[in-house]
C-alpha cells in the first residue's frame, strides 16, 4: 500500500521530509518496512502539496516513481512551507496509474491522502457514491477508491461538518459498506491535521512546536511514537489529541 506523511510547524524545505532523512519518503518508495495488505514498492506515482505563504494550495504530482523525477530534488530544496502533505503510491490492481490518481487530492483549501484500499471496490461503495451530487461524480479526479473517499470527505466539509467528524464519519460509513477496508486517511487545511489509522500503520512526532505524521518514522529520533490502530488523530503545530475511532 501507499506511504504518506503530513507536517505542520515552522516553515522548512520540502526536502526535509521527502529526501533528506535516512528513511525519507523517497526511501520509503523503494524500501518500505511495512507493506501489509500487498505490494512491495511504491512506484505508481507520487505527489506533494503545500500551503505557500501567500495563501492557497500548490500540488506537484507525477504518475512515475518519485526516485525517477529529476526535477524534484531542486524543487524540494528550494520550496519552503509550514504545512505539507505528501504521498507515494502503490496502485491497487486494476486502478489506473495516472497523475490525477496520485495523492494529494484537494482544492484551494484542503489536501487529502488515503493509504489503504476499499474492499470490494467499486460495488461495495456504489450506494455511497450515488448519494453524492452528480457533478462531484462526473468530476472525480480518477476512477479510484482514494478519489471517491476524498469526494465523500469534501461533501461533508461543504455541508459544514467539522474536519475530524467528516473524516471519522466517512471511515465509519465505508467500513459499514465495505468491511475489511483499510482506511488510513490524512486531511489538512494548513492549520489543522486530521489522521486515521484503520488497518495500516502510522507514527507521529510532536515536539518543538511542530507535528509530523508518517506511515513510517523518517529517522530514529526518540520522539517518534506509533499511533494505535483504529485511532482518530487531530493536531495543530502545538497541540495533539487522539481518540479511538467512533469516539469523537
Amino acid at each position: 500500500m501507499c506511504r504518506h506523511l503530513a507536517y505542520l510547524g515552522p516553515p522548512a524545505p520540502l526536502a526535509r521530509w521527502l529526501i533528506d532523512p535516512p528513511h525519507s519518503l523517497v526511501h520509503q518508495s523503494w524500501a518500505p518496512r511495512d507493506m501489509r495488505g500487498g505490494g512491495t514498492i511504491n512506484a505508481d506515482g507520487f505527489g506533494v502539496g503545500w500551503f505557500p505563504a501567500g495563501g492557497g494550495v500548490v500540488r506537484y504530482r507525477r504518475p512515475t516513481p518519485i526516485w525517477s523525477d529529476t526535477t524534484l530534488p531542486a524543487l524540494a530544496a528550494s520550496v519552503t512551507s509550514g504545512a505539507v502533505l505528501a504521498a507515494v503510491r502503490s496502485a491497487t490492481t486494476g486502478m489506473p496509474v495516472t497523475e490525477t490518481a496520485a495523492a494529494p487530492f484537494g482544492d484551494d483549501t484542503w489536501l487529502f491522502s488515503h493509504n489503504g484500499v476499499v474492499a470490494g471496490w467499486p460495488g461495495t461503495v456504489a450506494e455511497l457514491a450515488g448519494a453524492l451530487p452528480p457533478e462531484d461524480l462526473l468530476t472525480l479526479a480518477a476512477p479510484t477508491d482514494a478519489a471517491l473517499l476524498w469526494a465523500l470527505v469534501r461533501d461533508r466539509l461543504r455541508a459544514g461538518t467539522p474536519p475530524a467528524a467528516a473524516v471519522a464519519g466517512v471511515v465509519a460509513e465505508v467500513e459499514a459498506a465495505a468491511p475489511g477496508s483499510r482506511l488510513n486517511l490524512l486531511l489538512t487545511d494548513g492549520a489543522t491535521l486530521v489522521a486515521t489509522t484503520a488497518g495500516h500503520a502510522l507514527s507521529v512526532r510532536s515536539d518543538a512546536g511542530a507535528v509530523l505524521v508518517a506511515s513510517e518514522p523518517l529517522d530514529v529520533h526518540p520522539a517518534w511514537r506509533p499511533v494505535p490502530d483504529r485511532t482518530l488523530l487531530v493536531a495543530t503545530a502545538t497541540a495533539l489529541r487522539t481518540t479511538p475511532l467512533g469516539e469523537r
